[in-house]
């Protein structure tokens, strides 16, 4: 059972469960799930791909080491009909992805169409996590 609140007479959930995902998951997804953590106070984040890579991609540490938060622990996952039953929200992290997602969770389904990191340079890698981590703080102020 989710916890609540009552403010100004509206009920707010709170330990809202956010569900990034992208093909990989070792890049924008890992990102966004790093960086919602790390800013938000009453929700939680989870990422995962629907073809995970083995490992994080050393660039997606190296530029999220740079703003202070240490994704090298993490682990791609594999996405999975449990976790997007379990999440509040889903965030699809490529448009390519939209239309493999089950009808039964598009309520919960919004696309980002971030770029892919694949091939880039790290200015741009950067650039990529800084339009995230401004999507994320969106994201937040809206939930929170």
């Amino acid at each position: 059972m989710k916890n609540y609140t009552i403010k100004n007479s509206a009920v707010v959930l709170e330990d809202k469960i956010i569900l990034f995902i992208c093909r990989g998951n070792s890049g924008r997804s890992q990102m966004s799930e790093a960086l919602f953590n790390f800013l938000s106070k009453k929700a939680k984040a989870i990422s995962a791909g629907t073809d995970p890579d083995e490992k994080i991609h050393p660039w997606t540490i190296k530029v999220m080491r740079e703003i202070g938060i240490d994704v090298s622990q993490q682990k791609p996952r594999l996405l999975s009909n449990g976790l997007m039953k379990k999440a509040d929200k889903i965030i699809v992290m490529e448009s390519g992805l939209l239309k493999d997602m089950p009808p039964k969770y598009s309520p919960k389904l919004e696309e980002w169409k971030i770029e892919k990191l694949l091939g880039k340079s790290m200015g741009q890698i950067r650039k990529i996590r800084d339009q995230i981590k401004k999507r994320v703080k969106q994201l937040i102020k809206e939930i929170e």
